[in-house]
Formats: structure tokens, C-alpha cells, sequence
């Protein structure tokens, strides 16, 4: 009876320090995710762009596609390769942060060069749009996850491991939950304009309704504005890594200048927008230098590699 008691012991406090580390990687996951906060609005603010020219039958699908997506980005390729590279290649992860910065300069730019009527019409297609969404979020995501590795403060690989993995889906379903909030606004706002019991509350679905049509075109602006800041920042960040500072010192130098010409109280949120202005327009000459590099060099590669693989697979 007394091993019993002795093993039974032993049990409870195994599952005590099991769930002492369970606390432990939440807790970290959730402080390094807070620490992650601009890429992960960033990623919420581009997404709904995506869905966009869908008949609302179809938008809540589309978004549950790219979520899986987004998580498989996150669990399957990105937290290995994050967790190797920093154990093993730490000295990868600028440069690789880099070509994924330069892609989303050469994305942004693209969005532009279409809404002004300069090259193709952006694709409409169900499965090019979710595809496009899931590469924009795979870089989106490898920002993210650095960010939250480079915080975490874990005292071994599997806890650093299931830290990231915590981080990971938390932000998933953080991003994607608020964009499936915000694309079905509209239909709520809907909802309350037929069914609402007070006036005001009918009002308020109309004004919802009108809205948000302006609210999804503004968000798409700000995604579009979003993906050249957060890749000309990364490039920006990497060459300072690298060696080559002087473009980063140059910006920050204007920036505490510009921060200086408003009231005390102002100077810090002043400085940040100076910098990610000018971030967004080094970001935004980029990739308009890399669009004609991108269709005719890269685009028609992946192309010729991958539809030859999809026309093996279907043949």
C-alpha cells in the first residue's frame, strides 16, 4: 500500500511540473506574440484584400482555406526551419528575411502598378486568390515567427518548440478570426437593418452596411501600404545586420530630425511614422525595380516548374 502511495506521489508531482511547463510555454508564447504585434496587424490588415469580388456565400470559406494554410506555413515549414537556423544557422536568417522582404516590396508594388492600370488585371479566381494569400502570408509569417523566437525565453529545444508551436496557432487564429470578423460585417449590419427591435439599432446596421464596402477599400490600401513598409523594413533591417548601415542610419537620422519639429509629447509617434514612411518608399522603389524582374524572369520559372508538376500529377 505504501508503494502505492509512493508511485501515486511520484505521478502527482510529474503532472505538477508538467503543468508548470505547460503554464510556462503559454505564458511565453503569449509575451513573445504581444512583441509580434505590428507584423501580426499587418498580416490581419492584407488578408481581407483576398476575399474581395467573392459572393459572401463563398468568403468564409476562402478564409478558412488560407487559415490552414497559414498554419501549415507556421507548424509544418516555418517552426522547423526557424528552430534549426537559429540552433544551428543563425547567420541565415537575415538574408532569408530579406528575399521574403523583397518579395513583399515586389507584391506591393505590383498591387500598385495594377490599380493604376500598368500591367495584368489582378487575378479573380478562387484558387489563384487563396494561393496568393498563402505565399503573402508565408513571409508575413516567417517575419512573425523570428520575432516571436528571438523573444521567447525557454530554457531548452522542446520547450522553445512548443513555445513557437503555442505562439503560432494563437496568432493564426487571432489574425484569421478578426478578418472573418471583419469580411462578414456587412451581413451583420444586414441582419440588424431587417431584424433590428429599436430604430437605432436598425440604423445603425444600415450605416454598417454602407460602410463597410468604404472600410474594405481602405483596408486594402492599408495592406498594400503594409506589405511595402514591412519589406522595405526588413531589407532595411537586414543590411544593417549584414554590415551595410548606412541606409538605416540615414532614416533614422531623418526621423529623429522630423520628431523633433512637433511637440514633446508627439516626438516618439512622430519619428515612428517618419520611419515607416520612408521605410514604405524605399520598400515601394524596390519593387517597382523588381516587377519586371519578377514577370519576366521569376514568374515565368516558377511557372515552367510548377505547372509541369501539377500537369505530371493530373496526367
Amino acid at each position: 500500500m505504501s508503494g502505492l502511495l509512493a508511485l501515486l506521489d511520484d505521478v502527482a508531482a510529474i503532472a505538477k511540473v508538467a503543468a508548470a511547463s505547460v503554464d510556462d510555454v503559454f505564458g511565453q508564447a503569449a509575451k513573445a506574440s504581444a512583441k509580434a504585434a505590428g507584423a501580426v496587424i499587418d498580416d490581419a490588415a492584407v488578408t481581407p484584400k483576398y476575399v474581395s469580388g467573392f459572393e459572401a456565400n463563398r468568403e468564409l470559406p476562402i478564409i478558412w482555406r488560407i487559415t490552414k494554410g497559414s498554419l501549415k506555413n507556421k507548424l509544418v515549414f516555418l517552426l522547423p526551419a526557424g528552430l534549426l537556423l537559429s540552433n544551428f544557422a543563425p547567420w541565415l536568417i537575415a538574408p532569408l528575411l530579406m528575399l521574403g522582404g523583397a518579395y513583399l516590396c515586389f507584391e506591393g508594388a505590383e498591387k500598385i502598378a495594377h490599380a493604376l492600370g500598368v500591367g495584368g488585371k489582378g487575378a479573380k479566381l478562387e484558387e489563384q486568390k487563396a494561393k496568393g494569400a498563402i505565399k503573402t502570408d508565408f513571409i508575413l509569417s516567417a517575419e512573425i515567427m523570428t520575432i516571436v523566437l528571438s523573444n521567447l525565453e525557454v530554457s531548452n529545444f522542446w520547450m522553445e518548440a512548443g513555445a513557437l508551436a503555442a505562439a503560432a496557432v494563437i496568432i493564426t487564429v487571432a489574425v484569421y478570426g478578426s478578418v472573418a470578423l471583419i469580411v462578414k460585417m456587412d451581413d451583420v449590419g444586414l441582419y440588424m437593418a431587417k431584424n433590428g427591435n429599436l430604430g437605432l439599432t436598425r440604423g445603425l446596421g444600415r450605416g454598417i452596411v454602407r460602410g463597410m464596402p468604404w472600410f474594405l477599400k481602405a483596408l486594402t490600401i492599408i495592406g498594400t501600404a503594409a506589405m511595402l513598409w514591412v519589406g522595405g523594413s526588413i531589407i532595411v533591417h537586414g543590411m544593417e545586420e549584414l554590415g551595410f548601415g548606412a541606409l538605416g542610419h540615414l532614416i533614422h537620422d531623418y526621423a529623429v530630425a522630423f520628431g523633433h519639429m512637433v511637440p514633446v509629447a508627439y516626438e516618439g509617434a512622430a519619428e515612428w511614422i517618419a520611419k515607416a514612411a520612408m521605410d514604405g518608399v524605399f520598400g515601394l522603389a524596390l519593387g517597382l525595380v523588381l516587377i519586371p524582374v519578377g514577370e519576366k524572369i521569376i514568374t515565368p520559372l516558377w511557372r515552367a516548374v510548377f505547372n509541369r508538376k501539377d500537369a505530371g500529377a493530373h496526367a
